[in-house]
């Protein structure tokens, strides 16, 4: 075994088989940086494989969209998502276009986004669902999920920021900013965190978005008798 650590891709000290994929990565053409990089996302969703069916994952809650409709997160199971706290009047605003990239070149694989827009930072976010709604289409285009306006932090904060924020850093950890990302596997178990000036088209999310959309996650073992 061996340990690798990253900085400034969300992993760090995660330990796995150094030759789990890396050697065939690299004869494919990625490079020792994209080949450790499909290491450790293996080795991600590995570890999500191991977990029991009643540990608790992003696909057992729910959100209401922009249209009111609730939808349970169940939904995208078998796909990887990249859950963003968004906001229209921030810095990091036009990210919506890089997301929309994101969306649109990788949908096809089993990609998300899931968009949650929050007023927690600077009141940058005062618009209701429907006027976030309008301004993502008509400014950037918005074509991937959004959802009802939520509270990312404190006392009324959304049950799956809840979550999000309770899991250890650098896999989770508190929201600090509009446009915090995190990225989750086909099975619900979040892999990493993003801080909000990592854009959503550079190296350090696409490389571990593109291997998590290449690994194969395992069928979970048939208990037999004895």
């Amino acid at each position: 075994m061996s340990v690798l650590e990253t900085h400034g891709t969300g992993f760090s000290g995660i330990s796995f088989p150094v030759s789990c994929g890396i050697a065939r990565a690299a004869e494919a053409g990625l490079g020792f940086l994209g080949a450790c990089l499909l290491g450790i996302a293996m080795a991600g969703v590995g570890h999500a494989a191991e977990k029991n069916d009643s540990d608790p994952s992003v696909l057992d809650f729910q959100a209401k969209r922009l249209s009111g409709v609730s939808e349970s997160l169940e939904s995208y199971r078998g796909q990887v998502l990249l859950i963003v706290n968004t906001a229209s009047r921030c810095g990091y605003t036009p990210q919506y276009e890089g997301l929309e990239a994101l969306y649109e070149k990788y949908r096809g694989q089993g990609f998300s986004v899931l968009g949650f827009p929050s007023n927690d930072f600077g009141a940058q976010e005062p618009g209701s669902d429907s006027e976030i709604g309008s301004f993502c289409k008509r400014n950037y285009g918005v074509e991937f999920p959004m959802f009802s306006k939520v509270k990312v932090r404190g006392d009324e904060q959304h049950a799956l920021y809840a979550y999000l924020t309770t899991l250890p850093e650098p896999i989770g950890g508190p929201v600090r900013w509009n446009f915090q990302k995190y990225l989750v596997d086909r099975s619900g178990q979040v892999v990493s965190s993003f801080p909000s000036a990592v854009k959503p088209t550079s190296p350090e999310i696409v490389a571990p978005l593109e291997a998590l959309l290449a690994a194969q996650v395992p069928e979970p073992e048939e208990q037999g008798t004895q």
